[in-house]
């Protein structure tokens, strides 16, 4: 029985590393192509399952190559897939472009995502007999995600909203949700404040958790995370590593820490997880083959720990 229900998409990336983007209408050989499972919904699947959490993933792919490829890969991750249903389009795919620098640029073809409805909400109300949270991003129809959200806030699961890729909330989201993660883009978009560092982070956060969610956590990449909730803001630092390929690391980061709140961790420990996940994520190439396991982040814990600041 799965303590987390994820919501949302699965795509297959199809990643190109690049020297740096090629202007308009120019031609750049690039270093390497590879092919690797994915979609935000799948990676955040695989994120909390590789922290021991057990999973069920609900969503959609296409009777296709990639569409196995994708079930088989969240199977081997123990990930219950049995709501993984088969849509009359194509599975979903995204084109990645990950600079030398590590930053990447990915435009979705939706696909199979598109069709995810009230079928698929159907089978989602199986898993939340058991699962704990319910874990959401807008990579599938958003009239879906909110019907999930409902249902979910409705049988008491906490439910919890990734907002990416980042675009308006309706009213009835905000209402329904436990914990808002997002980025500095995604925040910006959100509540119309510029995010550039650490006390800009604070405002944003405090005004979205002002929306209604009780807590809002904003992740800034190398400049750490910002927690808002009805205690203050805190700021936690970021891990300094060596990155090589971000996809993936938000994906990661918010896994790593529902699987830490699903075992009855706090909040701000699971934050700790999810930076050290995170760290060690971009040190690698690819989307879920870079999501690291518990073990490993039981080793760096030793070692390298966020540190905690309170902002007010």
């Amino acid at each position: 029985m799965p303590d987390i229900a994820v919501f949302g998409s699965l795509n297959m990336d199809l990643v190109v590393r690049v020297p740096r983007v090629p202007d308009a209408g120019e031609t750049l050989q690039a270093h390497s192509f590879m092919t690797n499972p994915g979609g935000k919904g799948a990676n955040q699947a695989v994120a909390c399952a590789r922290q021991g959490a057990g999973v069920a993933m609900v969503g959609r792919v296409g009777d296709d190559s990639f569409g196995h490829a994708l079930k088989a890969s969240l199977a081997a991750d123990a990930i219950e897939t049995g709501h993984v249903a088969t849509a009359p389009a194509s599975t979903g795919v995204a084109l990645i472009m990950v600079d030398d620098s590590a930053q990447n640029r990915i435009s979705l073809i939706p696909g199979a995502n598109a069709f995810v409805g009230d079928e698929d909400i159907a089978r989602l109300e199986d898993d939340l007999a058991s699962a704990r949270l319910l874990l959401l991003q807008l990579e599938v129809p958003m009239e879906a995600v909110l019907k999930a959200a409902t249902l979910a806030h409705a049988k008491g699961c906490t439910v919890v909203l990734n907002p990416a890729p980042a675009q308006s909330l309706p009213d009835a989201m905000w209402g329904l949700l436990d914990l808002l993660v997002l980025n500095e883009t995604e925040a910006a978009l959100l509540c119309g404040l510029a995010v550039h560092d650490v006390a800009s982070a604070a405002r944003a956060a405090d005004a979205l958790h002002r929306r209604g969610p009780p807590q809002v956590i904003l992740t800034m990449g190398g400049e750490g995370v910002v927690v808002c909730d009805a205690s203050g803001c805190r700021h936690f630092g970021a891990l300094k590593v060596h990155a090589v390929d971000t996809t993936a690391a938000g994906d990661t980061f918010i896994g790593a820490l529902c699987a830490a709140l699903a075992r009855g961790e706090s909040m701000d420990a699971g934050i700790a997880i999810g930076i050290q996940a995170a760290a060690l994520c971009v040190t690698r190439a690819g989307a879920q083959a870079s999501i690291p396991h518990r073990s490993e982040l039981q080793a760096l814990a030793k070692v390298d720990c966020p540190t905690l600041v309170t902002l007010r």
